[in-house]
């Protein structure tokens, strides 16, 4: 049912993404960056800042630390740091996606949550993928941000991640 595959390909599709997402928006001014447009967390940075929020409180949980981030909190104040914790965090997410074993991802896995505070037990395979959902939801909506903004973030559908070596006819 479950082979992992799935958490392999999202990996990479995360890191590909946030690299391309993260060379667009080092082209937009600081300002424009954080300029309040609306969003769930105002701006480009408030967003691309609760992404990785969310990475590190499941990939702690996941290896069986407490989250160690509040979700709402503002983790980097600079876009170069959020830049280099980001790289750093996609790097973990794609080898950790590549060790994941059947067993692990077909367990009951609990964990409380920080929105509401309830603990909840579900497959960890369910968790991963709302890990991977999360990523690509608030991504999107980034890349509105980006576009808003003025600029391209380019292609964003999985068939154009150059690892899968399409061919194109």
């Amino acid at each position: 049912m479950f082979d992992g595959s799935y958490c392999q390909l999202m990996a990479q599709y995360n890191r590909w993404m946030n690299r391309k997402i993260y060379g667009v928006c080092e082209q937009i001014p600081d300002s424009e960056r954080r300029r309040d447009l609306g969003a769930f967390f105002k701006s480009l940075h408030g967003t691309l800042d609760h992404i990785l929020c969310g990475d590190m409180a499941w990939m702690n949980r996941f290896r069986g630390r407490p989250p160690g981030v509040t979700i709402g909190e503002q983790l980097y104040e600079d876009f170069s740091g959020l830049r280099q914790a980001r790289e750093a965090m996609d790097e973990t997410i794609v080898d950790w996606a590549q060790s994941l074993e059947d067993g692990w991802l077909q367990a009951d896995f609990g964990y409380t949550s920080g929105i509401d505070g309830r603990t909840r037990v579900l497959p960890a395979w369910v968790l991963v993928t709302h890990m991977f959902n999360h990523q690509t939801h608030h991504r999107g909506q980034a890349t509105t941000l980006i576009k808003q903004l003025g600029h391209e973030p380019g292609m964003t559908d999985i068939p154009w991640l150059p690892e899968l070596n399409a061919e194109v006819a």
